[in-house]
């Protein structure tokens, strides 16, 4: 594959196109693709670039939403979250979560006025709130739930666990959710799953869609300046937070006919390094109320301490940064449940920001604002020769659930039955993966038999990639190989492997989002400079197209991530 090819053409037909690579768009694709309906998806970026790169990588149900009275959403969230460790035990794993409990009774009311529609904003919350909040959530997650319920500890244990925790803390509780490694390349594993089983199906990525003519939407190659069209039967637009751009554009042009169905809202992390931040966060989150009640978390992440988020409503997607008043904000919030632990901006090394896509509302609080997930229909109109189904909101825990609701929706419409479901199945390098840790040891023994590598790159490469460690393993010994010199945890034939078998188009594809590079604080300019030169031997890059893709990681890294 070069710099002027994708790894498959895109097709002049097609049952379905999926037009955004989002986790839920590209959940949508692998459901439909396993129904036997040849698909095609077309993002304008990299896969998972957007929101699906911006989460706070929790896997959880959303303790906070049951003040919304969202029960059906906690509950399926909940299941999935259940089915994620199962599946895809290579990258989700159980998290212990810490709720520092400031007020005892105080916030009770302020609760249920919202719990009954008649609140609006933040506030602080009450241990009995936070108690019953538990009670519900171990409830709704009984029949799936893999780990402990939740439990109260005294003051006295608490400061004993966290000495670090400010000391007006009363109480605090304990109860588990779950993380997520890499979201991205858990999305991109998903992709080469499914066309690996479906040769009917294909993924495409910095394909923007410029306009509709008819059955025909125009496409056009971001990189290359390629254009071409396809007709599809059926469009899911699953563009998170583009949704109305891209039914502006699937309209004809008509904005009449294209109703706004998304309000966005902004989320923010900081990525930090600071030692005695990792360890007063040890092994576990901290999910902490700032003094105004707005929700923050905060828990070690690859070498670093993630810290997030906020939730500020956006009408542009293109224009969303993390803003100094954020990281302002975040680092006060910190302070605040950590009082006695010095840290400052110098201490940020990487920023992630992306923009949630709920549904259009008059709710006077983003907090209010529902995180559950739904789509609209719209009919062919004298411009456009197909039906759209837009996908509205939907939580990162959720997509696979999102995903087989709406390919039912496009399977009744066709005329067609289901024929699988993926519930149960194991996702990339999750496959014939280990469990347990006990289980990793012994597995990871008896893969070396095989293998010329040692034993600590083998785990490496299991912790990184799961099972498919093994097929990248093989790769490396099977020719010349030496670590980077700006980036020693990887080596030159890993990164080609990912170059070569993951759809890898771009500089910032490897650095942001094949590996956590980016997010443990790891860019440097000798890095760029490495990895531009490898790209360049693998794609085929002219010394012209080097430069360009170096001028567009520049520009990301400076709008996206605060590095200049």
């Amino acid at each position: 594959m070069t710099q002027n090819s994708q790894d498959k053409t895109i097709p002049k037909r097609a049952t379905v196109v999926v037009v955004g690579g989002g986790i839920n768009g590209i959940s949508v694709f692998r459901d439909l693709a396993l129904q036997g309906i040849d698909v095609v998806l077309l993002e304008q970026r990299d896969f998972c670039s957007g929101a699906s790169a911006a989460l706070s990588r929790m896997v959880h149900g959303g303790l906070r939403y049951l003040e919304n009275g969202e029960f059906r959403l906690v509950r399926q969230s909940l299941q999935e979250r259940d089915l994620l460790l199962r599946n895809a035990p290579h990258y989700v794993f159980p998290l212990p979560t810490l709720v520092p409990i400031f007020d005892v009774f105080n916030g009770s009311m302020a609760s249920l006025k919202r719990f009954i529609g008649l609140g609006s904003g933040p506030s602080r919350r009450s241990a009995m709130m936070i108690k019953i909040g538990l009670m519900l959530y171990d409830w709704l997650s009984r029949k799936s739930r893999t780990m402990p319920a939740h439990q109260f500890v005294s003051r006295k244990k608490l400061r004993a666990m966290t000495p670090d925790l400010s000391p007006d803390a009363k109480f605090g509780a304990i109860y588990y959710d779950a993380w997520v490694k890499y979201p991205e390349r858990l999305g991109v594993e998903m992709i080469l799953d499914t066309q690996e089983a479906c040769p009917n199906a294909s993924a495409h990525s910095y394909i923007a869609v410029e306009k509709v003519e008819g059955q025909n939407i125009h496409w056009r190659d971001r990189l290359t300046g390629e254009t071409g069209t396809i007709a599809p039967d059926l469009v899911v637009n699953a563009t998170g937070a583009w949704v109305d751009f891209t039914n502006l554009a699937l309209s004809g042009g008509q904005e009449n006919d294209t109703p706004r169905f998304v309000r966005g809202t902004k989320g923010s992390h900081l990525m930090i390094r600071n030692k005695q931040l990792a360890a007063a966060l040890d092994d576990q989150m901290v999910y902490y109320e700032n003094a105004d009640g707005r929700i923050c978390i905060a828990f070690n992440y690859l070498g670093v301490s993630l810290v997030g988020s906020t939730d500020i409503l956006i009408d542009d997607p293109e224009l969303a940064r993390c803003e100094q008043s954020e990281k302002d904000y975040m680092l006060d919030a910190l302070r605040f449940v950590f009082p006695e632990i010095e840290i400052s901006q110098d201490d940020i090394v990487h920023v992630f920001t992306g923009v949630r896509p709920l549904p259009v509302s008059d709710a006077d609080a983003t907090g209010r604002i529902s995180r559950d997930h739904s789509h609209r229909e719209q009919e062919p109109n004298d411009k456009r020769d197909f039906p759209v189904i837009s996908l509205i909101g939907g939580k990162w825990t959720t997509f696979r659930v999102f995903g087989e609701e709406i390919a039912d929706v496009v399977l009744k419409r066709l005329g067609r039955k289901r024929q699988c479901s993926t519930s149960h199945l194991r996702i990339g390098g999750g496959r014939d993966f280990p469990n347990s840790e006990s289980d990793l040891d012994d597995w990871v023994g008896a893969e070396l038999i095989d293998l010329t590598i040692d034993r600590p790159t083998l785990e490496r490469l299991a912790e990184r990639y799961g099972s498919r460690a093994i097929e990248i393993a093989r790769f490396c010994q099977s020719g010349p190989d030496a670590q980077l010199v700006a980036a020693s945890a990887y080596s030159r034939r890993e990164i080609e492997f990912l170059i070569r078998n993951e759809k890898v188009r771009s500089l910032s594809d490897i650095l942001l989002r094949r590996t956590g590079i980016g997010l443990e604080g790891g860019i440097t300019q000798p890095l760029i400079d490495e990895i531009g030169t490898l790209m360049s031997d693998v794609l085929g890059w002219t010394a012209s197209e080097l430069e360009h893709h170096k001028q567009l990681l520049g520009e990301e890294l400076g709008k996206k991530h605060s590095i200049v």
